[in-house]
């Protein structure tokens, strides 16, 4: 009935029939034509400013039309034609928006039913990651792809929509000998004349937006992932990078498949894909999941096992980030972007979890609980979105990936998979695979498999609570004769307004060996602490709220603090720095707390307060008077421990140390060598750096790298750094490049930075490398003021370094958010505000709540503080 009384409509009103709604959409395509299968054919040649395609759909069309919309941005399209009943007919192909969105028109009114359409095109290489993408490296070509969330229409026409899932044949035709990587396998090459066509399987249904191409004349390292319980066959991995990589190959391709294993395990189903290549990318700044075929950030994936612990730890977790991906994201993929949460959160989770069962030694999980907190920061602040809300427009997208989906959202799944249980969460997520294999999926979906799992309905409601709401909140527990009383309201920081809101708070307290949680869904209620000794208001950390306790009961707490297990450790950090900068409390009690922290057995739980102690000079708030008590007050915390551990610069000096120890150790000594400014210690490190420089690489063990060109910079000022920058753009070695351009930004060296940003040229610094040096000097107090003003003034060619429109260039506005001066918001809103429009304005408005923020505490506090520390030294 209902197709007949769309054909009757068509024929008795044809106008009808040829329009579609009066504004085209902004955001999801109307429901006129679904994509059934894709035929991609692109000939792809680096060292060329263009590329060109044929693109063939198989399509339904849904409904009479004779135009429809699609996505297609800056392709010239040179023949546009649809098959319609064996016949071949030309049709017009037009772009209508900057973001993509383009008019296919019939020419007539067509028929529903199935059709195929056929595109012939050409478009530019773009420079940075966005789209398809070229880079010379070393005087040969390369390129990648990169489509999250909406550029894959800057490669060929399509229907660029997550909830669209169709197979994908794919052939690309290059230079011989250069490498060719789709996600499928590849199924042969056909010489053609000079050219080489590679060929490959089709997919399995995936969204536009997880294909990739690569080609170029990589270097590559094969293997086989040994069967599992769940696989039967051997899984092909490769690792792919640029010719100088070719070295630092070998890692990944051990490591990579040990993930793999452990995520099967985990999901109990195999690697979802016929094969599995990691391919690495100078200027990708992250990873990104594209099915059986990653890519991540050289400085992610090439690396040895002498490598910082850091580094491992980072291998690590986005490794199994993005594997997980392929399972939650890939697999089952969000039905649109506001369900992004459920591919981001989960993998975050996931990717910590996971990692730390790879290498428990290297402590990877504890890393979640850090990133947690640091979200929180951008939580509190008065702009801001829940984790699950609405996407109306693709301007809107790019905002969703953010710390709130990330840090926030991964930390509210480990609360929940914590509360109900590590067996019961992860049932719930093997029937949500299972549901909805090689589909999409929404949030309401996934609640359901997890509740189907908990048997608890409460748990559900709980989950919305933090999903469906902005802001976190903070738990006041306060003794009431012989009753603890729990009140809650939404944490904010110093000066700052923030509307009322309420959650149902999976609150689980902690006393000795006893854990009491209860769900807490009043403003104030009585809750239970069985056991005794101090109470740890956060068992575990893995609550996504902060605490405040009475003063009795914070003393005890602290006091006890290096007993306490590494999460917990994380969470006292963040509630009592967050009670500090909410104005609840003075500097003495995080000086405390620092102390007492110094002797936890944990390297990050000890290091997590000293980093809040050197961001006390970092906003501004240690006078010139204060700045000797302060670096005394360093020193006479963290000295002992590093001089118990001792310290040679040299390479392979900690080799038999652990992860642990060695992260320890080089922590420890950029407080006491850093902050602290202890003399010998950066005489020390400026020798080790000069012989290195001078050609003995055995002198510097890379660990120290950063921190030796931070210090020795900062003593040094212009001429040294000059020497620097020419020895780091001589070198073909990244990490030279990359401890040297990250030391010159940390040294709060003003004249450097002044040299930096407005004398040095040199063309043989990409753009984006010039962009995260200049974002390195804004988070220092002595250079952010003239960071700041280069910033505002380049800012258009910032944008365009950072990826023009695509997902990284819209955060650009975050980096502001480290500055604390109320003129520095004014000069900021004015600048930016014109310029961002909608897609930024989020992060615009973020980074003016933190500079206000900022500044209203360093306005009211920073003589306290001063004081305090002061004190504190004696």
């Amino acid at each position: 009935m209902r197709f007949f009384a769309l054909a009757l409509c068509a024929m008795l009103f044809p106008a009808a029939a040829l329009a579609q709604s009066d504004a085209p959409p902004a955001g999801k395509l109307p429901d006129t034509v679904t994509p059934i299968a894709y035929r991609l054919d692109l000939t792809i040649l680096p060292g060329q400013p263009r590329f060109s395609g044929h693109t063939e759909i198989d399509v339904t069309l849904t409904k009479p039309a004779a135009a429809f919309y699609m996505h297609g941005r800056d392709l010239h399209v040179t023949k546009a034609t649809a098959v319609i009943g064996g016949q071949e007919i030309p049709v017009t192909f037009a772009q209508k928006s900057p973001t993509g969105l383009a008019q296919v028109d019939f020419g007539k009114t067509v028929a529903p039913g199935k059709l195929t359409l056929k595109f012939d095109y050409d478009a530019a290489f773009a420079g940075s990651p966005a789209g398809l993408y070229h880079l010379n490296i070393e005087k040969e070509w390369y390129s990648w792809t990169q489509f999250e969330s909406i550029d894959a229409r800057a490669a060929f026409p399509s229907f660029d929509e997550p909830g669209y899932k169709t197979p994908f044949t794919v052939s690309l035709t290059t230079k011989a000998g250069d490498v060719a990587i789709s996600n499928a396998p590849e199924s042969g090459t056909e010489k053609v004349g000079d050219l080489v066509v590679h060929r490959f399987i089709p997919t399995k249904p995936l969204p536009t937006y997880l294909i990739a191409f690569v080609v170029g004349p990589f270097a590559v390292a094969e293997t086989v992932v040994p069967p599992s319980p769940q696989r039967k066959e051997p899984l092909p991995l490769r690792i792919v990078g640029t010719k100088p990589n070719a070295d630092q190959l070998q890692y990944a391709l051990d490591e990579s498949g040990k993930i793999v294993t452990l995520l099967e395990a985990y999901f109990d189903q195999p690697f979802p894909y016929p094969k599995l290549d990691q391919i690495g990318s100078p200027v990708m700044p992250g990873a990104m999941e594209n099915a059986g075929a990653d890519i991540y950030g050289d400085g992610i994936l090439f690396l040895d096992e002498s490598a910082p612990s850091e580094n491992k730890r980072s291998f690590g977790m986005i490794v199994a980030h993005e594997l997980s991906h392929q399972w939650f994201g890939d697999l089952v993929t969000p039905a649109w972007w506001d369900d992004l949460w459920l591919n981001e959160s989960f993998a975050n989770w996931m990717g910590y979890r996971i990692g730390n069962e790879w290498r428990p030694d290297l402590k990877i999980g504890l890393d979640a609980i850090g990133e947690a907190f640091e979200a929180m920061d951008i939580d509190a602040l008065a702009a801001g979105r829940p984790i699950h809300g609405p996407i109306p427009t693709d301007a809107d997208i790019n905002a969703a990936f953010d710390q709130i989906t990330y840090g926030k959202g991964g930390q509210v799944v480990g609360m929940i998979a914590a509360y109900m249980g590590d067996t019961k969460f992860r049932d719930g997520v093997r029937l949500h695979m299972q549901r909805h294999m090689h589909g999409n999926a929404t949030t309401d979906e996934f609640f359901a498999s997890l509740a189907e799992a908990a048997k608890d309905p409460r748990v559900l409601a709980s989950l919305r609570s933090f999903v469906d709401q902005q802001g976190l909140p903070v738990v006041t527990l306060h003794r009431q004769g012989n009753a603890l009383i729990a009140s809650q309201m939404r944490y904010a920081a110093f000066g700052s307004n923030a509307p009322a809101e309420k959650w149902l708070i999976p609150l689980c307290l902690r006393r000795g060996p006893t854990q009491s949680c209860t769900l807490v869904d009043m403003a104030s209620q009585p809750v239970a602490a069985n056991g005794t000794g101090p109470i740890m208001p956060n068992a575990g950390g893995w609550g996504y709220y902060r605490f405040e306790l009475d003063p009795a009961d914070w003393n005890a707490l602290i006091a006890a603090g290096a007993t306490l297990p590494d999460g917990e450790g994380l969470a006292l950090n963040d509630s009592v720095w967050a009670s500090f900068y909410a104005g609840r409390s003075g500097v003495l009690a995080p000086i405390a707390l620092s102390r007492a922290m110094a002797a936890h057995p944990s390297t990050k739980v000890q290091l997590d307060n000293g980093e809040e102690l050197e961001g006390l000079e970092r906003r501004g708030l240690i006078s010139a008077e204060a700045l000797p008590a302060y670096r005394k007050l360093i020193a006479s915390i963290y000295a002992p421990a590093l001089a118990k551990l001792g310290f040679d610069p040299a390479l392979g000096k900690s080799a038999g140390d652990s992860p642990d120890t060695r992260a320890l150790r080089s922590d420890l000594l950029g407080l006491v060598a850093g902050a602290g400014h202890d003399p010998a210690l950066r005489a020390k490190l400026a020798a080790a750096l000069d012989a290195y420089l001078a050609g003995d690489t055995a002198a510097l063990d890379p660990q120290y790298g950063l921190l030796a060109v931070r210090t020795t910079v900062e003593d040094r000022g212009v001429p040294f750094a000059k020497t620097l920058v020419e020895a780091a753009l001589a070198s073909s070695k990244r990490g030279l490049r990359e401890a040297a351009f990250r030391g010159l930004s940390a040294s709060g060296n003003a004249e450097v930075a002044r040299w930096f940003l407005n004398d040095f040229k040199d063309p043989r610094l990409p753009a984006i490398q010039r962009l995260f040096t200049t974002a390195g000097f804004l988070k220092n107090y002595a250079t952010q003021g003239l960071a700041s003003d280069y910033m505002l003034t380049n800012f258009d060619t910032f944008v365009k370094a950072g990826g023009g429109g695509g997902i990284f260039s819209g955060r650009a506005a975050q980096m502001f958010g480290v500055l604390c001066t109320m003129e520095a918001a004014s000069a900021v809103d004015a600048k930016l505000r014109p310029q961002l429009g909608n897609d930024s304005a989020l992060n615009l408005d973020r980074s003016l709540d933190a500079i206000r923020n900022c500044a209203r505490f360093r306005e009211a506090k920073a003589g306290d503080v001063s004081a305090g520390v002061m004190a504190a030294a004696r």
